[in-house]
């Protein structure tokens, strides 16, 4: 993986603009919030007024949580919430210039939300909550404490039917009520704005429309003033300040044009954060091997050699495929019936398979999965362990035969669960939308499109413009590329040509 190019600092007329809010990941006591947000790298980085952008945390984070000084050891110092893959929430005490002094273990099963965000303080006692939204669109409010070894109570139930959003995000004080706000984001670009109550059992007021057309961002997240910043596919972002009563002002861009492209996830993000896969391998007849990474802009970064030239060249390999989770894939190769992953050789008797898909993570535990065909159709599930390895396979099902593409990387119904995408030989593409249970991991396939057999190669390269969904690639038999973005549950943008040549690889994943 490369390094990360993280954009320039804040500015100093958007650090000015927050100055009158309570800031929540105010690192260098000066009362603003600074930028803190995942490179392309994986890291943590964050940049303050008088210094640019540095490593914060190197670790695997789903979300990234500030929620200011909940009272540790130093004062005035803000705390941090991150989720990592694995369902665990940590808390990282005192933040300031040189990095995070502790971290305390909060407690594991957080994997059952796909949002975890801070709408800043929602009962009046000057700590910032915690709002979470399950996979199935419940939301639940988590109190702040005071106590960082036990830092939120037990969840209080607001509701159902957030899943009708595909951004949530934390406002702070939208209103100048001394409330925390929500804005969240429909699928028809809609913004709503939910005033905060004060009331725990009720926290939020009715919904208010404020704004049409957001659609065009892949990333909203609060600007730390009570209003809100919004990211478009070029990587430009814009400000949007408040008025005062959760409407938003017309939208001003903040730096240069694209100076923050190479983002993946900022923290407090109303998006889903998307993990695994986000690239395409692609091989040559001569045996060269080549990785195009996406770029957070909706396109393929340009290639760089895989090992080295003709590296693969006589390799007999039969399938090559994706797995992993974070922003780090692993290449999983059949040969001669042994599976190899990263060189590491797994084991043998993988001959039996036509097929293998590397989808991400299908059962919830953080860790990459593959997916094998045999013969027959049978489709089978193998649940990696954390040392490179496999537990006993679980027959899905058969019937799988029909189809000449098997592809999938990321979240095609915008619930924060890997799915998977089949083509049949007469070109009808259908959904497997994921369940999170590795024994029965897919529901009844969804017809979602149909003449996809104008395409020679299908190819899932996960998130191509950094909005959580998964996206979708098809390459023409001349060689021309197509790509699909996910633009709400079940659907794909209409395409956009973006590559020609790709008829030069004969393999492709």
């Amino acid at each position: 993986m490369a390094a990360a190019q993280p954009p320039l600092r804040a500015s100093a007329e958007t650090t000015a603009e927050q100055a009158t809010s309570q800031a929540l990941f105010d690192m260098d006591g000066d009362g603003l919030n600074e930028l803190l947000y995942r490179g392309v790298d994986g890291e943590l980085y964050a940049t303050t007024t008088d210094r640019g952008p540095y490593a914060l945390y190197t670790g695997s984070t789903i979300d990234i949580v500030p929620i200011g000084d909940q009272g540790g050891l130093y004062a005035r110092t803000p705390e941090l919430l991150t989720v990592s893959e694995d369902g665990q929430l940590v808390l990282h005490e005192d933040a300031y210039h040189s990095g995070v002094r502790e971290r305390h273990v909060v407690g594991g099963g957080w994997q059952v939300y796909n949002k975890v965000v801070s709408p800043g303080d929602v009962n009046n006692d000057g700590r910032a909550d915690v709002i979470a939204r399950t996979h199935e669109g419940q939301l639940y409010l988590y109190l702040a404490t005071g106590t960082l070894g036990k830092p939120l109570g037990t969840r209080i139930s607001v509701g159902g039917g957030w899943s009708v959003y595909d951004q949530v995000v934390g406002a702070g004080d939208a209103n100048g009520d001394g409330r925390g706000d929500l804005y969240a984001r429909d699928f028809n670009g809609t913004l709503w704005f939910y005033a905060g109550t004060g009331n725990t059992s009720r926290p939020f007021a009715t919904r208010k429309s404020v704004g049409t057309g957001w659609n065009i961002y892949n990333q909203i997240i609060p600007s730390g003033n009570g209003g809100l910043w919004a990211r478009d596919d070029t990587g430009t972002l814009y400000d949007y300040a408040p008025n005062g009563n959760g409407t938003l002002a017309s939208r001003k861009q903040k730096g240069a044009v694209g100076e923050w492209a190479d983002v993946t996830q900022f923290a407090s993000s109303g998006s889903i954060s998307h993990t695994g896969k986000n690239e395409v391998l692609a091989t040559t007849p001569g045996g060269s091997a080549y990785w195009y990474k996406t770029s957070t802009t909706g396109k393929l970064a340009p290639r760089a050699l895989y090992l080295s030239e003709g590296n693969w060249k006589g390799f007999p390999y039969f399938s090559v495929s994706s797995t992993g989770t974070s922003n780090v894939s692993a290449v999983a190769l059949v040969w001669e019936g042994r599976l190899t992953i990263n060189d590491y050789l797994i084991g043998g008797g993988w001959g039996i398979y036509d097929h293998i898909v590397g989808p991400g993570d299908l059962s919830g535990d953080g860790r990459g999965d593959l997916l094998a065909r045999d013969r027959s159709g049978v489709l089978y599930l193998y649940r990696s362990k954390p040392d490179i390895a496999f537990e006993t396979r679980i027959r899905i099902g058969s019937g799988w035969g029909v189809y000449n593409a098997i592809v999938g990387s990321g979240d095609y119904t915008s619930d924060g669960r890997k799915d998977l995408l089949a083509r049949t030989t007469g070109g009808d593409l259908y959904l497997y939308a994921g369940t999170g249970n590795a024994t029965t991991p897919f529901k009844s396939r969804v017809k979602i499109g149909s003449g996809w057999n104008v395409y020679k190669r299908l190819v899932a390269p996960g998130d191509l413009n950094s909005d959580g969904k998964g996206d979708l690639l098809g390459i023409t038999p001349a060689g021309e590329l197509y790509r699909y973005l996910n633009t709400s549950p079940s659907k794909l943008s209409p395409r956009t040509k973006i590559g020609t040549g790709f008829q030069i690889y004969n393999s492709m994943t």
